[in-house]
């Protein structure tokens, strides 16, 4: 049985009198990948965001290992576009407001991109990066964190087919090779059945868990999404998130008149540690 890293134990969240989540429990080991998938409105992100400890419930636990390192990958994050941002420079200066660490290299970094066969976009501009290319970057920032949890929001979210797959690929390869538990949201269950070990399906409360093969079987799961097993549905991502991976309502974008690169970082790591105390 692989180690214990993190639970949730009957978590309960109302919002405006309606119940978010009712009586939710899970629990992530090492070196399992889970995936959660649910309707809109079935309290994905709501679940997420209290496992990451940034949202209260109203009833219920979390429990985790002492210091548990969580890589969180967001759907998308707000990026600039009046400040010149190379990935080398978004992933150190990233490292040092979210882990507190001037230790990161250009070699870690340079590695890290390898690993996730991104390292051509070491000098690349983060404003000029496609979808399936920022998301790589994200979580090459997560990897840099050495984490021993990785939660990823939708990872393959605006990517075709060829694209979900490969990604689901190297999701599983970051499981094997660095042998940390993995949660992610996804939208597509026949997708990800290759590249996960267990299945939760939510719709406020837990309708049913196991292997994607039973899950795409069983009755709750067959009355949200129909006969033919697929978890398809329309996420209407009308939100962003800030480099902390907070949610933002609409993008915000930071200027800075000066053309002095040192400057413009320091101008971006304060908008950072800004906007996540305005959050938190």
């Amino acid at each position: 049985m692989s180690d214990f890293l993190l639970s949730a134990e009957n978590i309960r969240l109302v919002k405006d009198s309606k119940i978010i989540l009712q009586d939710v429990s899970l629990t992530i080991q090492q070196q399992e990948i889970i995936t959660l998938i649910g309707p809109n409105g079935a309290g994905k992100t709501s679940l997420i965001r209290i496992l990451l400890g940034l949202q209260k419930a109203d009833a219920g636990k979390i429990n985790k290992i002492e210091r548990l390192r969580i890589g969180y990958v967001p759907q998308t994050i707000s990026i600039p576009q009046v400040m010149p941002l190379r990935v080398r420079d978004f992933l150190t200066l990233s490292a040092k407001v979210l882990f507190n660490s001037d230790k990161i290299s250009d070699e870690q970094v340079h590695g890290v991109l390898e690993e996730l066969e991104i390292e051509y976009l070491f000098e690349a501009a983060m404003q000029g990066l496609s979808g399936g290319e920022l998301q790589r970057v994200l979580l090459a920032r997560a990897l840099l964190k050495k984490p021993q949890l990785l939660i990823l929001d939708e990872p393959a979210a605006g990517m075709d087919v060829i694209g979900q797959q490969k990604l689901y690929g190297t999701i599983k390869n970051i499981r094997d090779n660095h042998a940390c538990g993995i949660l992610m949201v996804s939208h597509d269950l026949h997708l990800v059945m290759a590249s996960t070990d267990r299945v939760v399906c939510l719709n406020t409360h837990v309708c049913c868990t196991g292997h994607p093969d039973d899950v795409s079987e069983h009755p709750e799961y067959l009355k949200l999404f129909g006969s033919a097993g697929l978890a398809l549905y329309s996420h209407h991502h009308d939100h962003e998130h800030d480099m902390r991976g907070n949610v933002i309502e609409s993008e915000h974008c930071l200027t800075c008149e000066h053309s002095h690169h040192d400057h413009e970082h320091v101008v971006l790591e304060k908008a950072i540690l800004k906007q996540d105390n305005d959050n938190g």
